[in-house]
């Protein structure tokens, strides 16, 4: 009997310990009130690589505001240290470059082009400007080390932009970041199951099951779509009533399917 109440003792204590990581910011700030007008976000803006407007091209951003929807982009660091918006490290699958974004000044990135459009890198000031205000950004940062230069100068940016924002990152310390520095500004943890992308370790374990959160405390939960059965993902939002965002949505079948689960829908490939 002891031992069965030693069991049962050290599941709970588990349980508790298990809960408390994984506990979300629980109250929400004010800035959310805004950002909740729009369920769903362009991811990359609205693009098509095979056009004139490929992801995260300033024509692409363009489109999504013109048609009235958030937008989801990504911000790194160019060599000089400038904030442009580009989703990989490497440049190879959209510039045809085998080097990093990090390896090349922002003049020497601004001499590529995106696949075989006209359209060039845009500096994330660029893209402020085009979008001004009109419709809220999902900003994911794009961290490859434990620096957190890229939050630090790009938020020298946005403490002077007038329109609504929110930030987002798979690097806890990235949204860790923002909840030391930014408290006000609304900050989302990415996850996904890294196992079925075949890549493991004891770090993306943590972010999968969300066992940083009890660090960074996220205002919401942006999870691939297709792993919308995450345990933890489902408790944060059944038990904690976090904000649960989806990505990434490319059909309607896929958003019906989806609709019960999470609150807004990163999309591409069509307009919902």
């Amino acid at each position: 009997m002891f031992y069965l109440i030693l069991f049962l003792f050290i599941l709970l204590l588990l349980g508790f310990l298990y809960l408390a990581a994984i506990m979300p910011q629980l109250k929400k700030p004010a800035s959310l009130k805004i950002l909740s007008g729009f369920r769903y976000y362009a991811h990359r803006g609205l693009h098509d690589n095979k056009s004139d407007a490929p992801e995260n091209s300033l024509l692409a951003i363009r489109r999504a505001v013109e048609a009235g929807y958030g937008i989801e982009l990504d911000v790194q660091l160019s060599k000089d240290g400038i904030p442009v918006v580009f989703h990989d490290f490497t440049l190879k699958r959209i510039c045809k470059t085998n080097l990093k974004v990090s390896e090349l000044s922002l003049s020497e990135l601004k001499s590529l082009h995106l696949f075989s459009s006209d359209e060039t890198i845009p500096t994330l000031e660029e893209v402020l400007a085009v979008v001004d205000g009109r419709v809220p950004l999902i900003i994911e940062y794009k961290l490859e080390g434990l620096r957190c230069d890229v939050c630090r100068i790009s938020d020298e940016l946005l403490s002077h932009y007038h329109g609504a924002y929110c930030i987002e990152s798979f690097h806890p310390l990235a949204v860790y970041w923002y909840r030391k520095n930014r408290p006000q500004v609304v900050r989302g943890q990415l996850s996904s199951n890294f196992l079925r992308e075949g890549e493991f370790s004891p770090a993306l374990f943590l972010v999968r099951h969300l066992l940083f959160n009890f660090l960074t405390r996220p205002t919401f939960v942006a999870y691939n779509c297709i792993d919308k059965r995450s345990l933890s993902r489902t408790i944060c939002r059944s038990l904690y009533k976090n904000l649960s965002v989806a990505w990434t949505i490319h059909s309607e079948k896929e958003l019906a399917d989806n609709s019960s689960n999470f609150d807004w829908f990163i999309f591409e490939g069509f307009c919902p």
